[in-house]
């Protein structure tokens, strides 16, 4: 959250006037709080949250695609979301506000139908697969676009989150590696259909250039 703070300045100006970043801070951190409420009712009040899990390809683990992400296995699980979280979720609504109004609720949704559909016959449930969508959502984009905003977010992201290029392959037991490979997918196919939503920033142009365009046509008309 430092970094993203540090390199605010350089955030869409043309954003900021449509979008509070102190605004779109709180309602993740209240989002987060929910998902941290939810887990604490489950241990501490006995609520069997286990049922709305998503189970692949089972009439009962349809409610999964809706309530999935909004439960975890346990504290650490959910610890380890938070952060990742709070980052990708403020940086996709600050820097793309109207690119978020889809891509997140595609992830969110189009993940869980994706790991209905084709993973395998096991309890899945966690926030996993909506960060890994957000994260590479937000480096392909940065890439796409290349403008310096952009970009910048893209490295970050990249920076903080670059090892979830490994976690998209089974290489743990017990892990959902569906969730994240198919919230990566759509992340990836989010970034290129909504990559021209938001408009780029106007580039800056600095005083010493148009002296250079100024010589270039006073040459041209000599």
């Amino acid at each position: 959250m430092v970094l993203l703070t540090l390199f605010k300045p350089s955030f869409n100006m043309e954003n900021q006037n449509d979008v509070s970043f102190s605004n779109i801070l709180r309602a993740v951190v209240a989002a987060i709080a929910v998902l941290w409420l939810i887990k604490g009712a489950e241990i501490f009040l006995g609520w069997q949250l286990a049922h709305y899990s998503l189970y692949p390809r089972q009439a009962f683990g349809l409610w999964g695609i809706v309530f999935a992400p909004l439960l975890h296995s346990s504290f650490e699980h959910l610890f380890s979301n938070t952060l990742a979280l709070l980052v990708l979720s403020t940086a996709l609504f600050y820097e793309y506000p109207k690119a978020a109004k889809w891509t997140f609720p595609i992830i969110y949704l189009g993940s869980g139908i994706c790991v209905w559909l084709f993973a395998r016959s096991s309890f899945h449930l966690g926030a996993s697969g909506l960060t890994h969508g957000m994260m590479f959502f937000l480096f392909l984009i940065g890439i796409l676009r290349r403008d310096k905003p952009a970009m910048a977010i893209s490295m970050i992201v990249f920076f903080l989150y670059g090892s979830m290029i490994w976690t998209i392959l089974p290489t743990e037991a017990g892990i959902s590696f569906e969730s994240h490979l198919f919230g990566a997918l759509i992340g990836v196919l989010c970034a290129i259909i909504f990559r021209h939503r938001d408009p780029k920033p106007p580039e800056k142009r600095y005083s010493w250039e148009q002296d250079d365009e100024d010589d270039s046509l006073d040459k041209q008309q000599y």
